[in-house]
């Protein structure tokens, strides 16, 4: 059997378990703790890891697929996995490269850990303040939506940092959310995707060693870390919404069977079907243009990778709107599940770029200019 098709399954497996539990953990708003205790006993967070690291050596493409299959029953644990699956991309690409990253995987594989991203639009400014002292820095700063971080062992962040010899610079570092000066908010309380314990952090004069910071690079201007990090990040976290796409779709199928002989109840299946097929084209176009990490990562590459992921996310908003609609007044009441993946499809317009921000540096880069004005 394909491991593709091993791991699909495995996905669906773990689906059957958490499908129940779904509603419950998204009406309190609270995190999928249980969800996760099940993901470490199957070794999902160190899928991606290389086999002779300590890993699964899963591939880039069948993880997403795995995110794709598992956002069906439980899409807020899907979206947290993915905020992790796609900083050990990111590492397992650089290491594959001949950069660091191997000593971040081998953690991931020796601990099963969970890692913790940070940021949003924090992606190229950064914030906080990063103070120079003995061995290290002193950080502080507030880092919303860290997505998994109820569970999270180490977060993957960022801080600005005024530094005499070169200005305005940003500290790239891993920190153990154990360490002293860590600390919670408890303040995910959001329209969709609810369960994903995206609480912000607030780091509170954490110290890192100079050994920790593993990129120090000018505050503002695009960096090509970037061009990584959008790449490899963009399908994993689009497998979820594709999914949460198809779920709907399917919904609203079964809500139709009942007026398939009502001419407008028939149109509007198919305009759905016509956006399901637009998120599903973009989604499998990100995931070749990665090409399990085999890409180059450049300018040019990142902004097709935005532009597809603009229009794999309206079209996945589009199908649970028509999903909607084709159920009528029906979908409109929870027990149908229509509205809580509406909610959660609405999501995926805020991952990195939102869609001006993505439309200007597409244009940039197609007429030649810098991605982003500086």
């Amino acid at each position: 059997m394909p491991f593709e098709t091993e791991i699909v399954e495995a996905a669906a497996s773990l689906g059957r378990m958490f499908a129940d539990k779904s509603a419950r953990f998204e009406c309190k708003d609270e995190f999928v703790s249980e969800n996760y205790d099940a993901l470490k006993a199957r070794k999902v967070f160190s899928a991606q890891v290389p086999e002779y690291l300590g890993g699964e050596g899963a591939s880039h493409r069948e993880m997403c697929a795995f995110l794709r299959r598992l956002s069906h029953d439980c899409p807020s644990t899907a979206l947290a996995v993915a905020m992790h699956q796609h900083l050990v991309s990111a590492a397992r690409k650089n290491h594959e490269d001949g950069k660091a990253g191997q000593a971040l995987l081998e953690k991931v594989a020796d601990g099963e850990l969970v890692l913790v991203s940070t940021g949003a639009n924090d992606w190229l400014e950064s914030n906080g303040e990063a103070r120079k002292v003995e061995g290290g820095y002193r950080i502080n700063a507030v880092k919303p939506f860290g997505s998994g971080s109820p569970c999270g062992d180490i977060a993957i962040t960022s801080c600005a940092y005024d530094c005499p010899e070169d200005g305005p610079s940003v500290l790239h570092f891993p920190v153990s959310l154990k360490a002293e000066g860590v600390e919670f908010l408890d303040d995910w309380e959001a329209m969709g995707m609810r369960a994903t314990g995206s609480q912000t952090i607030r780091f509170n004069d954490v110290f890192v060693p100079d050994e920790a910071v593993g990129l120090k690079r000018a505050r503002g201007p695009f960096h090509g870390a970037f061009s990584v990090i959008v790449t490899v990040a963009m399908p994993l976290i689009m497998s979820v919404y594709t999914g949460v796409a198809e779920t709907a779709a399917a919904i609203a199928r079964e809500k139709a069977q009942a007026r398939s002989g009502d001419p407008v109840t028939v149109i509007q299946v198919g305009e759905m079907e016509n956006f399901l097929t637009t998120a599903q084209l973009a989604l499998d176009s990100m995931i070749e243009l990665c090409d399990d990490l085999a890409f180059t990562p450049t300018e040019a590459l990142a902004s097709q990778i935005l532009s597809r992921k603009t229009i794999c996310a309206n079209a996945v908003i589009a199908v649970t709107e028509k999903a909607l609609e084709v159920c009528g007044g029906s979908g409109f009441m929870r027990k149908a599940g229509i509205e809580r993946l509406l909610r959660d499809a609405h999501a995926s317009q805020f991952h990195p770029l939102p869609e001006k921000r993505q439309q200007m540096f597409t244009g940039r880069v197609a007429l030649g200019l810098t991605p982003v004005a500086t």
